[in-house]
């Protein structure tokens, strides 16, 4: 399936399956319904147009969509599109995404053996970058942002060469990691160029980004421990491990990705040997640093966005 998660603007969004199709709307069936009678049986053919007249709670259960001549069939959300989307999600990507393999220009290791938190059983975290061809960038045909591939040990997941630095440039951390991970695997001269220029992405909005990423993952801690008296050790493990990068990046100017340095300490987190009230401590007193670090920073307000915008121009030109 083409990624859910991608969107070119001005194109609508491949729906979700989260997404419940609310009643009234037009709809296309994509298989061959039968709809039985008193006097026949009757077929509705891929294509037909139909309306929602009663929508499910949720998408394991059936639609019932009405046809013009008042006749109606229960369908699923795998047999429907919207009649308005359909188009757009026809030309929504290639469904094989193995075929962008080809165009990857960085990958690196990433995750718990780059944090130098890894042990006998972590698997290999792997991410990088691909660069299409200009021909895709000028097809109808959308260009994936992401594509992903797990084979139980091995997770890859590659973004699109913009998608990448639009991501990076809102210091989005699992982004800036890939950049400043000691363990790069492969790098084109593009892919190169790229981590060479990295400072370029660095400004203040790490500590907006980093601070909104940690408030997140608290917010969860603290409400399954209110529920359930238990919450995740491994999250609240990654939490302290953003809250000392985000620290480090504002004093160094450069991403912490081997925290070696606090191996015990988190390690002990993810371990359980910590109560939540001894990771809150943790977390209060590494988020007053976090603060009084972007005081005292001397990263830019923004990032260099003319460096960037001229890496993808020329970028793009190289593979036309």
């Amino acid at each position: 399936m083409p990624n859910p998660h991608h969107q070119k603007k001005g194109k609508p969004l491949q729906l979700s399956r989260n997404f419940v199709i609310p009643a009234g709307s037009q709809v296309v069936l994509q298989t061959t319904k039968s709809i039985e009678s008193d006097t026949q049986k009757q077929f509705r053919k891929p294509g037909s147009v139909g309306v929602v007249v009663k929508c499910p709670p949720h998408n394991d259960a059936p639609y019932t969509v009405q046809f013009p001549d008042g006749m109606t069939v229960e369908a699923s959300f795998d047999e429907l599109t919207l009649r308005r989307q359909e188009i757009d999600n026809l030309l929504s990507g290639d469904q094989n995404h193995e075929q962008y393999r080809l165009f990857v220009i960085y990958r690196c290791q990433v995750g718990s053996k780059a944090f130098g938190l890894s042990n006998e059983s972590s698997d290999d975290d792997i991410r990088g970058i691909f660069l299409p061809p200009a021909d895709r960038h000028w097809s109808l045909f959308e260009i994936p942002g992401q594509i992903e591939f797990n084979d139980g040990q091995i997770d890859e997941v590659f973004w699109e060469l913009e998608k990448f630095l639009r991501l990076a440039l809102k210091a989005n951390p699992n982004i800036l990691e890939t950049l400043w991970t000691p363990m790069v695997l492969e790098a084109s001269s593009i892919g190169t160029q790229l981590r060479e220029m990295r400072n370029a992405f660095l400004s203040k909005h790490i500590y907006k980004t980093y601070s909104g990423y940690a408030i997140s993952q608290f917010r969860r801690m603290k409400n399954s421990f209110q529920k359930k008296g238990t919450f995740k050790t491994k999250h609240a493990m990654h939490l302290i491990r953003l809250l000392y990068s985000g620290i480090g990046a504002l004093r160094t100017g450069e991403i912490m990705v081997d925290v070696s340095e606090f191996r015990s300490e988190l390690l002990a987190i993810r371990n359980g040997q910590h109560s939540f009230e001894e990771v809150e401590k943790m977390a209060a007193e590494l988020n007053k640093q976090f603060a009084d670090s972007f005081e005292a920073t001397d990263l830019p307000d923004q990032p260099d966005f003319d460096t960037v915008n001229q890496f993808l121009v020329d970028a793009r030109r190289s593979v036309c």
